[in-house]
């Protein structure tokens, strides 16, 4: 189950709702933990008993490192805790990958498991890694109670897809919290923009990104192949930043405070700023718990290069198993440090739009990387993008592509959401938000293609 399902909308969350908010306070955990449970049940009912299991695994290593006094046995207890999450994402989501490359490399004939991968587990297993190094580093109080760490970690507004939370940003909010129609409201309107992203925007680029896909890379012209890029560029962050503004509104509605995810990647005038407005609560946890473990810049200038490529490495192989991924973390490695060494100094000294325009080259082909199925189609479209092809096939998508792509680009800027700040607290917002969430109602409707890019991680 979705945020932009009707099932979600119309079924699911105004029971949940009503529930919640009539149960007394101290109800309100154990209701959202359940609610949660029945949420993640809906679209992965096999995976249900593992994702339990490991809150209450996860539970009891954690209350042994908060209560351990000895530094050695907190640090075993520390390393169990990595060892079992790890390992779990290292089965459902590397073991094929691995085995592959295995075979590949040895000649051996060993079967892959095939293994269908949990919903959200490379989200939840980032955020489980996270309490359990907070609590040996004596950041956070380790918590005494079952249902309210389950409740951080299942709180089904962020389960799936993230935002990726650290205790501590909610640790407040999980054992007391203030909810009033206010806050209602106040979680309705990003909800709505949300959805209207994912519906409306996202979901029509995918069908010009699908169309090329139908049509076959190695058939598509030029201009073509280009227009497909572009879509899929803004299909993934219409999709992943819809996504991202739902949960914060959801949570909002249940009284907590979700991080932001996104901030206009798109307008972003180098690859380092594009990716500190991008997917931003991963950015973070890569910072906090990798790359400063690491040294970060504290080693010299060599180590530090070091330490960035290990990161970046992760990275890629972190959104999925599979070579283009980590190709493409390197990808971005390479230009961050060209930036570091000089492409950045250089950039500061020239007018912004020849920034950006560098960078949106950079963003649209790494994301071309990340959408094709393995390095070899990657090398296919690339030479599609740059080799000249003639041809009429972009013609029959022309209009919709033009009038979506301009959507897109004023969307994906800072003007609409200052123009919405201006208008979302009186009639005229009003109405913007119902119009836009029965247009995003009756899209799904008849939605015949309905996809979320980030499941697939």
């Amino acid at each position: 189950m979705v945020f932009s399902s009707l099932e979600f909308i119309f079924r699911f969350l105004p029971v949940f709702l009503i529930v919640y908010y009539l149960v007394p306070e101290y109800w309100k955990n154990g209701v959202l933990l359940m609610g949660s449970i029945v949420f993640y049940a809906f679209g992965e009912p096999v995976y249900v008993l593992l994702i339990m299991a490991s809150v209450v695994v996860n539970y009891f290593i954690s209350l042994g490192i908060g209560r351990r006094r000895r530094k050695k046995v907190r640090l075993l207890l520390l390393l169990l805790d990595i060892f079992y999450n790890i390992g779990l994402l290292a089965v459902f989501k590397y073991l094929d990958f691995i085995i592959e490359n295995i075979n590949l490399i040895g000649g051996f004939k060993i079967p892959q498991p095939h293994l269908a991968l949990p919903l959200g587990i490379s989200f939840f297993t980032f955020q489980i890694l996270s309490y359990a190094v907070d609590v040996y580093k004596k950041k956070v109080p380790y918590d005494r109670s079952l249902v309210d760490l389950g409740t951080y970690i299942l709180m089904f507004p962020q389960l799936i897809a993230g935002p990726i939370v650290t205790y501590d940003r909610v640790a407040l909010d999980l054992k007391s919290r203030q909810k009033s129609l206010k806050d209602l409201e106040d979680g309705l309107k990003p909800f709505i923009l949300g959805l209207a992203m994912k519906v409306l925007l996202a979901n029509n680029m995918g069908t010009i990104w699908s169309n090329v896909g139908t049509a076959g890379y190695e058939n598509i012209s030029t201009p073509f192949a280009w227009i497909g890029a572009i879509a899929y560029t803004f299909q993934i962050y219409f999709d992943f930043g819809g996504y991202s503004l739902m949960a914060i509104g959801l949570g909002r509605m249940l009284g907590f405070s979700l991080p932001e995810n996104f901030d206009h990647p798109y307008v972003a005038v180098s690859v380092r700023d594009f990716w500190n407005r991008w997917h931003m609560t991963l950015t973070a946890w890569f910072r906090e718990y990798i790359y400063i473990p690491l040294g970060g810049n504290r080693k010299g200038g060599i180590r530090n290069y070091v330490n960035l490529l290990a990161v970046w490495f992760i990275t890629g192989l972190w959104h999925g198993a599979a070579w283009n991924f980590v190709l493409w973390g390197l990808y971005y490695f390479c230009f961050i440090t060209l930036e570091r060494l000089f492409l950045g100094k250089l950039l500061k000294k020239l007018p912004r739009v020849f920034g950006w325009l560098y960078t949106m080259l950079v963003v649209v082909i790494g994301w071309v990387m990340f959408a094709v199925n393995g390095i070899g189609e990657f090398g296919v479209y690339i030479t599609r993008m740059f080799g000249g092809y003639g041809g009429t096939d972009y013609l029959d998508h022309i209009v919709s592509v033009i009038l979506v792509l301009v959507l897109g680009a004023f969307f994906a800027t800072p003007v609409f959401v200052r123009l919405f700040e201006k208008i979302k607290n009186n009639i005229i917002g009003v109405v913007l938000l119902v119009g836009l969430f029965w247009a995003s109602v009756s899209a799904l409707v008849d939605a015949a293609y309905n996809p979320f890019l980030y499941f697939r991680f």
